[in-house]
């Protein structure tokens, strides 16, 4: 493989705003392969349901090759998916995400730029899989952000309506053989964490698999003279369903005991797309502040990030900003997944309401002591975490095919 060929990456939805964990960590993988000195081009689809108007795009790729949007309707409806339930083998996201228009477009930015690696950044990408290989010898990479069957496993263990429950076992089960199948068809899988590789392994995948996680860009860290409070905080996109189903279990089961042990805390939440049953939330020190204009300046003055995901896969890009910033990090098991950090050193790990109330407490009560958690966080960021040492890592393993 020629290490300077030409680059193409297939988004399955534009990388911005830089709001969310999906954005960010396509817009990193980006910048990561311009910085090598590769050219690098962008096709990405516009969906209506995270539209981005291209005329308000900003200049954030202006250094690539080329950065094109084509616009797809992927709306969940219901008719398509109970067709697709009850007369077709293949999940309904696979579905959404097959477009002729997108596909025509993929050819000609083929044939144009006729690329030496073609990367995909999600695996519902996968159904242009046959197209590409009829049109190109190029190597085909897939960037794995998650296992997408163990989110929807996760999700139907959670949910208590049994309808809904046996829909997404269903939908789970439909993934896994989709995945499993799929996996195969790549010339090189990049999972973002070393539990989704063994994960991959173990199903039996025969293709060359390295973890390529979500990397830091120390230099370009976002800085604020704003003076940091011992308050709590989240954000993150509120139509992924793993979210929303974690901030209603805080708001419900965790605050109540929250505001008992401690109750000079505060806890913001943020979020692409919140649903209205939170904006009624915004008292008593829980305040839910909906989509902010500018993730970095929500963030900058609050020192707790609470994660309480029980669902959910990969890494969360969010989780590992908060620890590059310094900030205290009280999150569940899951929520960590992905980062290589340790309870009570680089992070507080909470379960249960009860555990995630104590942890909050004990951090008001023992500051020194959570500060030194937050540093040693930060540290461990900078050592295993750096943007330079991931890619250096990433072409050496290329350079060996």
């Amino acid at each position: 493989m020629k290490r300077n060929s030409p680059i193409l990456i297939l988004c399955n939805r534009v990388p911005y705003p830089l709001k969310d964990g999906g954005a960010l960590a396509m817009h990193a993988m980006i910048k990561s392969w311009y910085d090598t000195g590769r050219e690098v081009h962008v096709l990405a689809m516009n969906t209506s349901r995270h539209f981005v108007d291209p005329a308000i795009l900003p200049q954030l790729y202006k250094d690539i090759a080329s950065f094109q949007l084509v616009p797809i309707a992927n709306e969940i409806l219901w008719l398509p998916t109970l067709t697709n339930f009850l007369f077709s083998i293949k999940p309904q996201h696979a579905a959404r995400f097959y477009s002729k228009g997108f596909a025509r477009q993929l050819v000609k930015s083929i044939l144009k730029i006729k690329p030496g690696i073609i990367q995909m950044e999600s695996i519902f990408l996968s159904e242009y899989l046959t197209l590409i290989r009829s049109v190109s010898n190029a190597f085909l990479v897939q960037r794995l952000h998650n296992i997408e069957y163990q989110v929807w496993h996760r999700l139907a263990y959670e949910t208590s309506n049994p309808f809904k429950k046996y829909y997404l076992k269903n939908l789970a089960r439909r993934i896994a053989r989709y995945e499993k199948k799929t996996w195969n068809d790549f010339d090189l899988l990049l999972p973002i964490t070393a539990a989704d590789e063994t994960y991959i392994k173990f199903s039996g995948c025969k293709t060359p698999i390295h973890t390529c996680t979500f990397s830091i860009d120390r230099n370009h860290l976002p800085s604020s003279v704003k003076m940091e409070q011992w308050n709590g905080y989240h954000i993150g996109a509120m139509d992924w369903l793993p979210n929303k189903e974690a901030m209603l279990w805080f708001v419900n089961d965790i605050w109540p005991l929250v505001h008992k042990l401690a109750p000079d805390f505060s806890f913001y939440f943020a979020g692409r797309k919140m649903p209205d049953i939170f904006k009624e939330y915004h008292h008593d020190g829980l305040y839910c502040m909906d989509e902010v204009a500018d993730a970095n300046n929500f963030i900058a003055d609050k020192k707790i990030l609470i994660v309480p995901l029980r669902s959910g896969g990969g890494v969360r890009v969010k989780t590992l900003e908060a620890m590059a910033a310094g900030k205290v990090v009280i999150s569940t098991a899951i929520g960590m997944q992905g980062i290589d950090a340790i309870d009570k050193v680089h992070y507080i790990c909470a379960e249960s309401a009860t555990e995630f109330a104590n942890a909050i407490a004990w951090c008001m009560d023992h500051k020194e002591i959570a500060q030194e958690i937050a540093q040693q966080a930060q540290e461990l960021i900078q050592r295993e975490y750096d943007q330079q040492k991931v890619m250096q890592s990433l072409l050496a393993y290329m350079d060996t095919f």
